[in-house]
């Protein structure tokens, strides 16, 4: 078989059959597919191998490489995710080779004259993406912990910059290209410069114990998992869907939708995720009937009829006719992580070979791994799992300076990173530290205003007006950071200095002491006139009250009955300058 001459496999119209060859020596899957052809040029390079300070450049290449193909009548696109990149199109067997052709060309010499109008599109498409938290929590701000961060990078690249990132990583011993079709299109040709394969991204951790549990906004119930990436494990996140489905939606009502995902990473793991919505009035119930199901699992009540629904279902996608043309995409991504793509007899025997005491193991596993999201206001230590860290198990030593808002709170610049301080409502000395030899990146805005990012998700944010830094101290603060985590950022709408910085996920709640709101504030006011008015008449009675013709049993009584009545009203507003900080 040449595929250079056109006539690969053109004989061969195997259903579901993949074939290896090669296309100017990058590695080629083809399968047999009537109608018209599709192709895919995919790269292992991801934004889990960017930094946060550089997160988005690989999205920018993406969208320089197909600029030059504007509008066609074929459809074509490019996807950038945690490890891979993507190029797909789908057309006539001479537009899919204009296209690919055209790919390798723009790649070869991107069109740099494009580049401030890409930035610009590029923030416009990230201003509508909601990213999910938990890869934030589960792997901190590095490796695939970044598809949680906004494309930071992206503002301030260089043409330079983005061209060394395109030679690094989009070359020919990085590249695999997939075809499908009723044969392999003629003239086909992929000019990349050479280049080694590039590993996995590391996988990194910011949770000390799992399975972990965090708070945040949303109205749902979030849950991810990582498990050996087996037919089993996949088996099991289609039972664990039909039985929160059935818990929570068809049972309980509690819930409209209850869903699970499972997505390989390529290298012998893969991500389960599960998620159940849920209204306010109904977040208890629902976190409670998740934790429920899991519980059921982890326990080994797991129905055969189930196994054998969702093991059908599965069996069927493996058989469809379109089935080789669908796992092309991810037996590329197998290729370029250096793993064996199964055969689809081997699939299937392995599909059902899987038992039930497969499943409980697979439910063992991902029990052992969970990062579970509860709504704010909500916790699952009651569930046994440990809360994921929100502070750090020590402050640095240095120039210490007290929020001017005498809240308690305090900036430590040290000669090895910052820290920020508070004392929780339990009395202990709370603080979230990021050293600067492990700084992810530090946003910096005209107005002197800095936030540092740590690996571990965790932030400072060292706002001069709050803490009354002085220049000297945030000069030896911006030389001390690594310069290539510094995002040079645009001006802010809003003064700093009349509240402190929002909280990002992860960051202290040390950092963030509670604010006491405009209600609350009134309610202060009038208790303390109420209790000083009463607190005046008691003392009043005390001193000046006694009637000499009378015993004391009367006044003294009337005059505790004031004091205590004024420590009623006083106690109130002692708790709310306790809860919030003084002002």
């Amino acid at each position: 078989m040449n595929p250079q001459d056109g006539q690969f496999a053109t004989a061969d119209t195997t259903v579901n059959a993949i074939h290896r060859t090669e296309v100017d020596g990058i590695p080629t899957l083809f399968a047999y597919a009537p109608g018209p052809p599709r192709a895919g040029l995919v790269f292992r390079v991801g934004t889990a191998d960017e930094t946060l300070a550089r997160a988005g450049v690989t999205h920018l290449v993406e969208h320089l490489a197909l600029h030059r193909h504007g509008l066609t009548d074929y459809h074509y696109n490019g996807a950038t995710k945690a490890a891979f990149t993507h190029f797909h199109v789908e057309g006539a067997e001479h537009e899919i080779v204009a296209y690919l052709h055209g790919v390798c060309a723009s790649l070869a010499d991107l069109p740099m004259e494009r580049l401030e109008t890409e930035k610009e599109i590029l923030r416009t498409e990230e201003s509508r993406r909601e990213p999910g938290q938990l890869p934030l929590w589960r792997y901190g701000a590095q490796g695939y912990g970044l598809v949680s961060y906004p494309e930071w990078g992206v503002r301030n690249l260089r043409p330079e910059d983005v061209r060394h990132w395109t030679r690094t990583w989009f070359t020919a011993g990085n590249a695999v290209l997939w075809i499908a079709g009723e044969r392999f299109p003629a003239g086909l040709a992929l000019r990349l410069p050479p280049g080694p394969r590039h590993p996995l991204p590391a996988v990194t951790s910011a949770l000390p114990t799992t399975p972990a549990h965090f708070a945040d906004g949303q109205g749902g119930v979030l849950l991810d998992a990582v498990v050996t990436d087996t037919a089993a494990a996949r088996l099991y996140a289609g039972v664990l869907e039909r039985e929160l489905s059935r818990a929570l939606r068809q049972e309980d009502g509690n819930s409209y939708t209850a869903a699970t995902d499972y997505t390989s990473r390529r290298d012998g793991h893969a991500l389960l995720t599960a998620f159940a919505d849920a209204l306010p009035a109904k977040q208890d119930a629902v976190l409670g009937g998740f934790v429920d199901v899991l519980a059921a699992l982890q326990a080994g009540r797991i129905a055969q009829a189930d196994l054998d629904a969702v093991r059908t279902r599965a069996d069927a996608g493996l058989t469809a006719a379109d089935a080789a043309v669908r796992r092309l995409p991810g037996a590329a991504e197998d290729l370029l992580a250096g793993r064996p793509s199964p055969t689809l007899d081997e699939l299937r025997h392995e599909l059902w070979s899987v038992t039930l005491h497969q499943l409980h193991a697979v439910a063992l596993e991902a029990a052992g791994t969970a990062l579970l999201q509860v709504p704010s206001g909500h916790g699952a230590g009651w569930a046994g799992y440990a809360e994921a860290p929100t502070r750090s198990p020590y402050a640095v030593t240095g120039r210490r300076f007290e929020a001017v808002t005498k809240d308690g709170s305090a900036l430590v610049v040290g000669d090895d990173g910052v820290s920020l301080t508070a004392r929780g409502r339990d009395g202990a000395d709370l603080a979230v530290t990021v050293p600067y030899r492990s700084c992810a990146a530090v946003l910096s805005w005209p107005d002197g205003g800095r936030r540092l990012i740590g690996t571990d998700g965790l932030a400072v944010a060292v706002e001069p007006g709050l803490y009354g830094v002085d220049a000297h101290t945030m000069a030896t603060l911006d030389a001390a950071v690594p310069p290539h985590a510094r995002v040079e950022l645009p001006p802010r709408s809003a003064p700093r200095a009349e509240a402190p910085p929002a909280r990002p996920v992860g960051e202290s709640t040390a950092a963030a002491p509670a604010r006491r709101t405009g209600g609350q504030t009134a309610a202060l006011v009038v208790l303390f006139l109420l209790g000083g008015l009463f607190a005046f008449v008691a003392l009043a009675m005390t001193v000046f009250g006694r009637d000499p013709d009378s015993g004391t049993g009367e006044w003294l009584g009337l005059s505790g009955f004031l004091w205590a009545v004024t420590g009623l009203i006083v106690w109130p507003a002692v708790r709310i300058l306790r809860r919030t900080g003084s002002q």
